[in-house]
């Protein structure tokens, strides 16, 4: 069974792959793939995701890969992030070791009970809240929130990840690269207009409407037409929606990012919407609310909570390709370490995927 103290820690030295045993994959993505593994110094359980050095050349991800590797670091130690221990490189690889959420992904709990009651999205919807505000504090936009990259840890509360399209030093609506997910992505950026902190307002909107109908709000399968209904039409929303909870989804859905909910205040918008009204944020901020669904672990460290399609597949394939002569100066770090970042410059180039 899996316990708390297997969460977290700080590595008393540098590590390296020969530092962990793997146990299973728990994730794979267009570039990536996420390990179960434990760290032979400590026996505790961590999340290791692995990007190899060739892939992030052929398909131009090395801006990402130091945003994500920065926006990590930036975000250590604040609650509802997935916290980062180390990074490391290999001639063939770059690591990061992450928190383990043995709950899995939201997504993946979404798809279960096919949506969820109002009191049970306003429970992930306020840590969300808080999480943008947090980013937004630091001059930090996400704009990739989406079920799949918020995950569940051992109590039942958010943690977010994959920060590779997020933007730092952002302060006013000086961003211009067409990126996220595309159901989930702000008009201006559609209509391809300089956006800034907004955008993360109106994903958010999407993301609660997404929790309580169980597709989010514009979703057609043609992209073309999905971004048309973004850009002009209003979503609908169903009779049992509360007044206070249409009233909400309408400021954060606003095509106009200078009305939208949050564009103003901020965060404080939201937290004084009366859709919010029976939120404590403190007691939210320690995490000391009931979760609705606390993760059932069985005796697997979790890994019922995770697609079969990813723990059955093999592991030893990870650093089995031609090695690569890339070096990423300045990714390697330890949380014993000084909080340092990398500068990257300019904005990413277009991804609209």
């Amino acid at each position: 069974m899996l316990s708390r103290s297997d969460l977290s820690s700080s590595f008393s030295k540098r590590v390296d792959l020969s530092s962990f045993l793997t146990l299973s994959v728990i994730g794979k993505g267009s570039y990536a793939e996420v390990l179960l593994v434990r760290n032979k110094e400590d026996n505790k359980l961590y999340a290791m995701k692995c990007i190899k050095k060739k892939t992030i050349a052929l398909e131009k991800q090395e801006t990402h890969i130091m945003t994500e590797r920065n926006v990590l670091i930036a975000m250590k130690g604040q609650p509802f992030f997935v916290k980062v221990h180390a990074t490391f490189q290999t001639e063939k690889c770059l690591y990061f070791v992450l928190d383990y959420c043995p709950g899995g992904e939201l997504y993946r709990l979404l798809r279960r009970y096919r949506h969820f009651s109002e009191r049970e999205t306003q429970f992930y919807a306020a840590q969300l809240v808080l999480a943008i505000e947090m980013m937004h504090n630091k001059n930090i936009l996400y704009r990739d929130l989406k079920p799949e990259n918020v995950l569940i840890d051992s109590d039942g509360y958010i943690k977010i990840t994959d920060f590779g399209l997020s933007k730092q030093n952002v302060e006013k609506n000086e961003a211009k690269s067409i990126c996220g997910t595309p159901e989930y992505i702000a008009p201006e950026i559609i209509r391809k207009k300089a956006y800034g902190k907004p955008v993360d307002w109106w994903t958010l909107g999407a993301f609660i409407y997404e929790m309580l109908v169980g597709t989010p709000p514009f979703y057609v399968s043609n992209r073309h037409d999905l971004f048309q209904h973004i850009k002009h039409d209003d979503p609908k929303y169903p009779f049992y929606f509360s007044s206070n909870l249409k009233s909400l989804l309408e400021g954060l859905l606003e095509k106009n990012p200078d009305k939208r909910l949050g564009s103003r205040l901020g965060a404080d918008e939201l937290k004084k919407h009366p859709w919010f009204a029976n939120i404590d944020w403190m007691a939210m901020y320690l995490k000391k609310v009931e979760a609705p669904f606390v993760p059932y672990c069985k005796n697997n460290n979790g890994l019922n909570n995770f697609d079969p399609e990813f723990t059955n597949m093999r592991f030893d394939q990870i650093e089995a390709d031609e090695t690569s002569d890339m070096h990423f100066t300045g990714f390697t770090w330890n949380s014993n370490e000084n909080l340092k970042t990398i500068e990257t410059t300019g904005d990413e180039e277009p991804n609209d995927s």
